[in-house]
């Protein structure tokens, strides 16, 4: 398992950056590098279901671990639903990663806000991450100081 981080300064405060990083229709923006029409459907709730999905409905079945908005949240990912809905948290490819984490963190910066983001993954999704957060966190930069 691979640990990747990336940080962005903003010129906007947390909670905008907040909303703009989980709003129904900003998430949906920034997130299209990981697979356009990307989704979050949440309880909002410590230990509940949290969804990140495709257009089909397929995606990744997550929980949120902490939630201390707009400072942070840190989801733990459980496993896999397909476009039917079905769940997957118990087959051994599931298990190689179930229990890795995706942090975001709003920090005060010098009259602005550094976002600073970590995740853990396999190998074989280093490229993908990389490209989806690269793009992705400019975006969010943008949406942030723009709206």
């Amino acid at each position: 398992m691979e640990t990747l981080s990336y940080e962005i300064i903003i010129d906007a405060p947390k909670q905008k950056i907040w909303n703009t990083l989980f709003g129904t229709e900003t998430y949906s923006e920034w997130t299209q590098f990981f697979g356009p029409g990307s989704q979050m459907k949440t309880d909002w709730k410590v230990g509940g279901k949290t969804y990140f999905v495709n257009p089909k409905g397929a995606g990744i079945i997550s929980t949120i671990d902490s939630i201390e908005e707009p400072n942070q949240m840190i989801f733990k990912h459980l496993g896999m639903v397909d476009e039917n809905g079905v769940e997957d948290t118990e087959s051994m490819e599931i298990k190689q990663w179930s229990g890795c984490f995706e942090k975001y963190i709003l920090i005060d910066y010098d009259g602005k806000t550094k976002l600073h983001v970590e995740v853990q993954t396999e190998k074989d999704w280093q490229e993908h991450m990389e490209n989806g957060f690269t793009k992705g966190l400019e975006l969010v930069k943008n949406l942030s100081e723009s709206k």
